[in-house]
């Protein structure tokens, strides 16, 4: 408690700080001024495990300001989300972590269900997550799609329930569905598949993802694109499926197909802009990146499907009292819209898209979800322009981009082998 709170209470109450030592007729002499909250209750702060890519100053800013509690952004790799939540649960009191991540940490106990009850908006998170469905439609399952991870059988629960239950493993946050970016103005003619990407015409001026358990996900669109080979499940290869993938991918290099190995959203967008590169993996809002420097990028629907991603929030199974109570109100804050529309207006996608379009400009809803011209110059949260009046959104509306998913971010069984196989390719 700061000395200037301490001299307030005296000055407002007309007690010294003895006279509140002394028992009931202190407290009540508190309590009748109407101030205990500010002496009994210190500001919560809440420690936010996860990548940068919900980690916006201006999300924590917002928050602390609408309802006094702060947020402490710790900001690490995919992969180191997922070691801290596994060896280290006490260190963070929120995580934000993809949800192919949850069949390594919901075995360990270390999360807690978390109760929809408790959840406001909870009966509006888009189908996509629970059912599976875009407008009534499934879409495709192939690797760790949420609808089979995302309920547990009970709060402390270890085990995935098969349907619909009362508690969470992770209340989703983003999600958008990836495929290759293009420079149209160096490829000059039309795009639609993703063998394209070891097209020899691209020699030298193609680029692949280099994290493993979603650039072999890449990978694996090209083999089936080429047709030598239908997976079962992209997002679960056998150790045979792993090696035709990976032989596929080492026998491009050899050849000279690649200009890199990118792993930075930087790196991508660099290798772009440049023109070094005309065709790579790529994620929306790094195309955006390439945009708003005045280059012509697209991120290419192609006819075989994208690989779609997803992001939630977690609680550590040890959290209690007042952070419990504040880490329900953030969750609940982030879904009641202007968090959404903000991380809407970077190209992703909300949880809750209809209090997400309550806190949009109808323009703006038309552009980012519904796949119309844009009626004006469209905006990011910066007042960066992202799109002229009269643009379109690559990959259309919502229904059409996320309807269109083929496979999801997964973590394999052989998930091993399959990286052991990856570095061989690296250092082919």
């Amino acid at each position: 408690m700061s000395d200037s709170i301490k001299d307030n209470t005296d000055t407002l109450t007309g007690l010294s700080r003895r006279s509140l030592l002394q028992g009931t007729a202190g407290m009540a002499g508190i309590l009748a001024s109407g101030i205990a909250p500010a002496i009994a209750q210190e500001k919560i702060t809440l420690r936010y495990l996860g990548t940068a890519v919900n980690q916006d100053k201006a999300i924590g800013d917002k928050f602390e300001k609408d309802t006094g509690i702060k947020i402490q952004y710790v900001a690490v790799t995919t992969d180191d989300v997922t070691k801290r939540a596994v060896t280290a649960p006490n260190s963070f009191d929120l995580i934000d972590t993809e949800y192919f991540s949850l069949k390594k940490i919901v075995p360990t106990g270390n999360l807690k269900g978390i109760d929809v009850k408790k959840i406001k908006n909870a009966d509006k998170i888009t189908p996509l997550f629970t059912t599976g469905t875009v407008a009534g439609k499934a879409v495709g399952d192939q690797g760790t799609a949420p609808k089979k991870v995302i309920f547990l059988e009970g709060e402390k629960s270890k085990v995935f329930a098969k349907s619909p239950t009362q508690f969470m493993s992770l209340i989703p946050t983003v999600y958008n569905a990836d495929t290759l970016g293009i420079r149209p103005d160096l490829i000059k003619r039309p795009i639609s598949s993703w063998a394209e990407l070891l097209n020899p015409e691209f020699k030298g001026k193609a680029a692949i993802l280099n994290i493993p358990s979603i650039g072999i996900m890449d990978a694996a669109m090209v083999v089936e694109a080429m047709g030598l080979y239908k997976y079962p499940d992209k997002g679960n290869m056998t150790k045979k499926e792993i090696d035709l993938t990976i032989k596929t991918l080492i026998e491009a290099k050899k050849a000279g197909q690649f200009r890199a190995l990118w792993k930075d959203f930087n790196e991508s967008v660099n290798l772009m802009a440049s023109g070094e590169v005309v065709i790579q993996s790529m994620w929306s809002p790094a195309v955006t990146a390439v945009r708003t420097k005045g280059i012509a990028c697209n991120f290419q629907p192609l006819k075989e499907g994208y690989r779609a991603w997803a992001a939630g929030f977690g609680l550590p199974a040890t959290l209690s009292g007042r952070k419990l109570d504040g880490a329900y109100e953030f969750i609940n804050w982030f879904l009641d819209g202007w968090a959404g529309a903000y991380l809407n207006r970077q190209g992703y996608y909300s949880a809750v898209l209809d209090t997400a379009k309550s806190k949009m400009e109808a323009y703006e809803w038309a552009y980012w979800m519904e796949g119309k011209p844009a009626s004006q110059d469209i905006k990011s949260p910066n007042g960066d322009v992202l799109a002229k009046a009269g643009a379109v959104r690559d990959g259309g509306s919502y229904e059409a981009r996320m309807g269109g998913i083929a496979c999801w971010n997964a973590v394999m069984d052989e998930n091993e082998y399959m990286v052991r196989k990856w570095n061989e390719f690296v250092a082919a």
